[in-house]
């Protein structure tokens, strides 16, 4: 079994995936003005809007904008360098600037537009590394 993507809902879907390509440098691909998808080696991130809801059963299926448990996280280059450049973006909300954690990573945390927790990391132990050997 592989996970396949993460799925986020959100009321305005241009603004989050707008959000997401400033932070990963990637264009997400756009299926229709309602759902568009990040596609990575390991696994995509999608977004849909509060429509989508409806063929899943309902808008009580999930709420937008309500995440208070789930990080997303991408594994990248160099988190100092991506903190440098995101850091002075406009609306940007940097909840931590990157900490060395005690399992190895080198973490920048932020909130995307709809509050959702988005961990950008770096392997910086020897440890760490060996973990995500053969992700990128």
């Amino acid at each position: 079994m592989n996970l396949s993507s993460i799925r986020v809902i959100t009321g305005d879907i241009k603004r989050l995936v707008q959000f997401y390509e400033n932070v990963t440098d990637q264009p997400f691909t756009w299926y229709t003005d309602d759902f568009a998808e990040l596609r990575t080696s390991s696994g995509a991130l999608a977004i849909g809007s509060t429509r989508t809801l409806a063929f899943f059963g309902g808008s009580d299926i999930a709420s937008a904008a309500s995440n208070k448990s789930v990080i997303i996280e991408f594994y990248i280059d160099n988190v100092d360098d991506k903190y440098k450049h995101l850091a002075n973006l406009p609306d940007m909300k940097v909840v931590q600037a990157p900490t060395t954690m005690p399992w190895g990573n080198r973490s920048l945390l932020l909130r995307d537009p709809d509050g959702n927790l988005v961990n950008l990391f770096t392997p910086v132990t020897q440890e760490a590394q060996k973990r995500f050997s053969g992700m990128k």
